[in-house]
């Protein structure tokens, strides 16, 4: 089931327009793509700060009621003040349930604590990445892609080809070639800072010439 969000068409336009909708806690978006053409709506500010920690918002197909007409739209992007908790701005593009999207999926990491390296092999992982880009339908969507880290060794490295795609999802960066399989996540020993063993440093040896200074002083 999509996302529901709700707005009205908007037909004044312009910075002042803008900043009247902000100050009525209100926001400017636009809806843009497909065979229609871009329409100006307002979006209002605490529907959507309640939808924001919502990762699938991000990615997912969104119903988005404009004045009792129904548009399937996913976000495309976002612009936030630069200091204040709220949205100035939104895009949104048309998807067609027939053609495929590119989309940006957030990747879960799951089975850390209990992988050999990290139990038994002091090693410790690194998230290169925590999202990737997919190529699907909007049908195929998916939450999340989660990366199971639990048969790890120090060592290892899980690429964008190693991971476990659903059905009809794609990862878009392997489309282009072998040279765009990024590490997705690594195993490495963990670095132990070596202390000097005092007792183990050589006293300095004599300088030359000192031997002879000591017999003529005698």
């Amino acid at each position: 089931m999509s996302l529901e969000l709700n707005a009205t068409l908007r037909d004044d336009k312009g910075k002042g327009a803008s900043r009247r909708l902000r100050h009525a806690n209100a926001l400017p978006a636009i809806i843009y793509g497909g065979e229609k053409d871009p329409v100006s709506i307002t979006l209002q500010q605490k529907d959507i700060q309640h939808k924001l920690p919502d990762e699938s918002f991000y990615s997912q197909v969104l119903s988005l009621n404009v004045d009792g007409t129904n548009e399937d739209v996913l976000v495309r992007d976002i612009q936030h003040h630069p200091y204040k908790m709220e949205v100035m701005h939104m895009d949104f593009v048309r998807v067609d349930a027939k053609k495929v999207v590119h989309v940006h999926s957030q990747l879960h990491f799951v089975g850390e604590e209990v992988s050999p390296g990290v139990k038994t092999e002091d090693g410790v992982i690194s998230h290169v990445i925590i999202e990737v880009e997919l190529e699907c339908l909007p049908k195929n969507i998916p939450d999340y892609i989660e990366v199971d880290l639990s048969e790890m060794h120090v060592g290892d490295v899980i690429h964008l080809s190693d991971l476990n795609m659903p059905e009809g999802v794609e990862v878009l960066a392997l489309k282009h070639g072998d040279d765009n399989d990024s590490v997705v996540a690594s195993m490495h020993a963990r670095k132990v800072a070596v202390e000097e063993d005092e007792d183990a440093v050589e006293a300095p040896a004599a300088t030359e010439g000192s031997s002879e200074e000591d017999s003529d002083s005698e």
